[in-house]
């Protein structure tokens, strides 16, 4: 079968699943939607998208069905409760949120064993601007067979797929890539406060960082925001970074292994977004380290 002749039912259009929804149907597929606010439908439905109005509609008139959800417990929830009574053999799941790998484990082998369904998951790097271009970074764990079709049906958005092992290794491997973006972006934090009280124009850290070994992402694109108070549109949240790593937490409980530096981040990330910042931007951190009333 042609890859353009796949049906694909993409179910949660936020922040990510929205341009990734409008190149998936720029390169040319069907795409059913839904989601759990009907109103934001209405940019992909603009699109060509054709809305569904239930995700037992959604699965029944896909072959693949792509999921880019909140956490476990929404992904849980859309699996157990809506696609797994629905769901037959030969369909395959892309499971594009980031949740926890022993969850991806089991919602998979529940589906193979009740109504022969596959999966992948296939977390992504990149935020919304990687998904506008087409340029994410995409981790995946699969059957080598699943993974081929992953790579021809996600083409439009990666810049990068890897193939990381067996089901559930790309949900490791994403807790991996976490805790360095969210302990990277709490540093920032706390370098461009210092940096501004010290005196020193906090604006031209980026330029004069760049291309050293302090450079990255994340700096050159949250401390302009961090420099400027700049801190809308939201392009990520706060409680995405939190929840990603009290997984990596959890992890290392789990595996034993000392991760001392991330659950330290997990701490400060807390206590900003306790300060009702959860919602909001990861730029601003910088609050956290000019809020006088915050002790750290």
């Amino acid at each position: 079968m042609n890859k353009k002749n796949f049906t694909l039912g993409f179910i949660g259009i936020g922040l990510m699943g929205l341009p990734m929804t409008l190149r998936l149907l720029k390169a040319g597929y069907r795409v059913h939607s839904w989601n759990r606010t009907p109103d934001k439908l209405i940019p992909a439905v603009a699109a060509g998208a054709l809305a569904c109005e239930s995700i037992a509609a959604l699965v029944a008139a896909s072959d693949i069905i792509l999921l880019c959800l909140a956490d476990s417990e929404a992904v849980a929830q859309v699996v157990t409760g809506h696609i797994l009574p629905q769901g037959r053999p030969g369909q395959l799941v892309l499971d594009l949120s980031s949740i926890r790998p022993e969850t991806t484990r089991e919602l998979a082998a529940a589906l193979d064993r009740h109504c022969g369904m596959r999966w992948v998951d296939a977390p992504v790097s990149g935020g919304v601007a990687g998904a506008e271009q087409g340029t994410l970074a995409i981790m995946a764990g699969g059957t080598d067979s699943d993974i081929a079709v992953a790579r021809e049906v996600l083409a439009p958005l990666y810049r990068q797929l890897t193939h990381m092992g067996p089901v559930g290794s790309g949900q490791l491997t994403k807790i991996c890539n976490q805790m360095i973006v969210s302990c990277n972006v709490m540093v920032i934090a706390e370098m461009m406060a210092l940096a501004a009280q010290a005196g020193v124009d906090a604006s031209r850290i980026p330029e004069a960082l760049a291309g050293g070994f302090a450079d990255s992402k994340p700096l050159q694109i949250t401390a302009p925001l961090m420099a400027s108070g700049t801190f809308e549109p939201v392009k990520w949240r706060v409680k995405t970074l939190l929840k990603d790593l009290n997984m990596a937490v959890e992890t290392g409980k789990q595996l034993g292994s000392a991760i001392p530096l991330s659950a330290l981040a997990a701490q400060l990330m807390q206590v900003h977004g306790s300060h009702g910042f959860l919602e909001h931007d990861p730029a601003t951190l910088i609050k956290l380290y000019q809020s006088p009333h915050v002790e750290i």
